[in-house]
C-alpha cells in the first residue's frame, strides 16, 4: 500500500536564469542555464517523499537521456517506479522555464506524458485501490485523468486533483475529486468567471484555492477560511503549488483535518521557494520541524 499514488508527469526542466524577460522579437543575455528534474507529477511525488510518505507513481517517459536521469531522480528520493512505463522511439517531456526576479514564465512539451492512456491506467489498478491518496494533475491527457477520477470514485479512493495547467474538463468528473487545488486564475477557468468566493462556498471542504504567498482559503460550509502564508525570501517560484500539493496529500493520508493540512502545506510551499529548481527547495520533514 502507498500513502501517496500519483499519476501524471514526468519533465526534464529546462531553467534559464536572467534579469531581463525577453519581449517578443528581442533577445537578452542571461545569468545561468541549469536542466533540473520536473513535470507536476513528478514533483508532486518527490514532495510527498521528502516528507516521509511511502509514494508510487504511474507515469510515462521516453527511452532517451532525459528519461534515463529523470528516473534516477525519482528513485533517489525514494518514489516507487513500478507504474512508470519507458516508451521506444519517445522523447521524455520537457520545459522551458524563463526565470527572471523570482517569477517564471514556462513552455511545456509533453512527449511521453501524453501517452499515459487508460490501458496504462488499467495495468496498474492495484496500485490505484491500495493506495491511501490518489493525486492528479493536467499535464497528461484530461481523459485519462477523468478515467481515473471515475475508477476512484467507485473503488472510494481519496482523491486531490490539481487542476492545472488550466484545461476543459467535464464538471461531473470534476467533482468526483474529494479535493480540488485551483489557483485564482485555474478556479475561474474551471467554475466560470464570478466572485471566487462564491464558487467556494459553493463546494465546502472540496474546493482549496492557492493563493501563492498570501497562503489558501476554503469555505467550511458556514464562512470562509484563509490560512496565511509564510513569508520568506522568494529565489524561485517554480514548484511551489506542487510542493503544495504533495504536502496536502501528505497531511490528509495522515489524518489531518483540513486547516491542519494546509497549513502544513503553505508551510512546505514557503521553503520550497527559497532555493533553485522546482524540487531544489522542497522540504524534508525535519526542515518543516526546525522552521
Amino acid at each position: 500500500m502507498y500513502d501517496i499514488l500519483v499519476i501524471g508527469s514526468i519533465n526534464a526542466d529546462l531553467v534559464f536564469h536572467t534579469d531581463k524577460r525577453p519581449e517578443v522579437g528581442e533577445t537578452v543575455l542571461g545569468n545561468s542555464f541549469i536542466t533540473v528534474p520536473g513535470g507536476k507529477g513528478a514533483n508532486q511525488a518527490v514532495a510527498a517523499a521528502r516528507l516521509g510518505a511511502k509514494v508510487g507513481f504511474i507515469g510515462c517517459v521516453g527511452d532517451d537521456a532525459n528519461g534515463r536521469v529523470m528516473l534516477e531522480n525519482l528513485q533517489g528520493q525514494g518514489v516507487d517506479l513500478q507504474g512508470i512505463s519507458i516508451l521506444r522511439g519517445m522523447s521524455t517531456g520537457v520545459a522551458g522555464i524563463v526565470l527572471s526576479g523570482g517569477e517564471n514564465s514556462i513552455i511545456v512539451i509533453p512527449g511521453a506524458n501524453h501517452l499515459v492512456s487508460k490501458a496504462i491506467i488499467d495495468e496498474h489498478i492495484e496500485m490505484i485501490s491500495s493506495s491511501r491518496m490518489v493525486v492528479l494533475q493536467l499535464e497528461i491527457p484530461i481523459e485519462t485523468v477523468e478515467y481515473v477520477l471515475d475508477l476512484c470514485s467507485k473503488k472510494n479512493v481519496p482523491v486531490i486533483l490539481n487542476p492545472a495547467p488550466a484545461a476543459d474538463m467535464e464538471a461531473d468528473s470534476i467533482l468526483k475529486a474529494t479535493y480540488i487545488t485551483p489557483n485564482e486564475t485555474e478556479v475561474i477557468h474551471l467554475f466560470g468567471n464570478r466572485k471566487v468566493e462564491d464558487i467556494l462556498k459553493e463546494y465546502p471542504n472540496k474546493l482549496i484555492l492557492t493563493q501563492g504567498k498570501k497562503g489558501a482559503s476554503f469555505h467550511d460550509g458556514d464562512k470562509l477560511i484563509h490560512v496565511e502564508g509564510h513569508p520568506v525570501k522568494t529565489v524561485d517560484t517554480t514548484g511551489a503549488g506542487d510542493t503544495f500539493n504533495g504536502a496536502l496529500a501528505v497531511a490528509f493520508a495522515e489524518g489531518k483535518d483540513i486547516i491542519k493540512a494546509v497549513e502544513f502545506a503553505n508551510k512546505a510551499a514557503a521553503i520550497s521557494v527559497t532555493k533553485l529548481g522546482a524540487q531544489g527547495g522542497m522540504p524534508r520533514r525535519e526542515d518543516l520541524n526546525n522552521s
